[in-house]
């Protein structure tokens, strides 16, 4: 089974890896640099989503049995502290029909939404607020805010494998 993520983000293809491997007996894994045609910082479900699925379908080529394009983005959520949560959301495309998944959310702190609804990319503010370069690509913001409970490469496998739901169900989803 040949696969193609839609990113150079090594979390991203890990992410990957660690879940298609335990579902197909063979897995070889590669990424490209795609652009999501979304802002670099979506907000709102449908772009979220629809940045997910550009990555997906974008990347896709005959070469491959399935391409795979993970977007996150700030959602709106009724009765949370700052008015919005931070899901990631897989699409799995196979050349006809896409598949869609998303992670669990958790919300950022109120100075972090402020600054990005001022402008900023949640990335670049959680780098400063933690320290660490390019904390996204490593262990993710929701590791520093779980306190190592789970790092993005494990809520990154969440979207993965709900977005694999379908595919796993052929015969519920498709017949």
């Amino acid at each position: 089974m040949k696969i193609v993520v839609a990113s150079k983000n090594p979390v991203k293809l890990k992410a990957t890896q660690n879940i298609l491997e335990k579902i197909y007996p063979a897995v070889e894994v590669e990424d490209r640099d795609v652009d999501s045609g979304v802002p670099d910082q979506p907000i709102g479900l449908e772009v979220t989503v629809q940045g997910a699925i550009n990555r997906a379908k974008n990347v896709f080529s005959p070469d491959f049995d399935l391409s795979v394009g993970i977007e996150s983005g700030l959602l709106e959520v009724p009765h949370s502290i700052t008015g919005y949560l931070d899901l990631q959301w897989c699409a799995i495309y196979d050349g006809e029909k896409i598949t869609l998944g998303v992670s669990a959310g958790f919300e950022y702190p109120p100075m972090v939404i402020e600054q990005v609804l001022g402008g900023k990319e949640v990335g670049d503010v959680m780098d400063q607020v933690t320290g660490v370069d390019k904390l996204g690509q490593k262990t993710g913001a929701v590791s520093h805010l779980t306190q190592g409970m789970l790092d993005r490469t494990g809520n990154t496998e969440q979207c993965v494998l709900m977005a694999m739901v379908p595919r796993m169900n052929d015969d519920l989803y498709f017949e």
